[in-house]
């Protein structure tokens, strides 16, 4: 509910600082790593977005992988939890360099 909360303050600065009045739709890019439940935030801007610029705003969630690079055998892959080891060596732990994030990524605005 947290980062649902947090989202709406940031739209609502951005309409300060970019001039709009409503918010249409939302794509907000969530890493597998990033420790969100897609499912909860998916359903929380519904209870928290009344009586704001989303209101009626549509939110579209994309999915990112994370990714994990293995120091021993220089292997870049896609990992499914920060407790992985390299499939390739076994090498733990791997170095994280994505998928563990969460941001706005676009918007539909009046």
């Amino acid at each position: 509910m947290t980062l649902a909360e947090e989202i709406i303050l940031l739209l609502e600065q951005q309409a300060v600082t970019q001039g709009f009045t409503c918010v249409k739709q939302l794509w907000l890019e969530i890493g597998d790593l990033a420790g969100v439940d897609a499912e909860a935030l998916d359903f929380c801007p519904e209870t928290i977005k009344l009586d704001t610029l989303a209101a009626d705003a549509r939110v579209h969630i994309r999915h990112q992988p994370g990714q994990g690079h293995c120091p021993r055998c220089e292997q870049t892959l896609i990992v499914h939890s920060r407790l992985d080891a390299c499939p390739q060596c076994g090498h733990y732990p791997l170095q994280i360099q994505g998928g563990d994030a969460m941001r706005v990524c676009e918007l539909e605005v009046e």
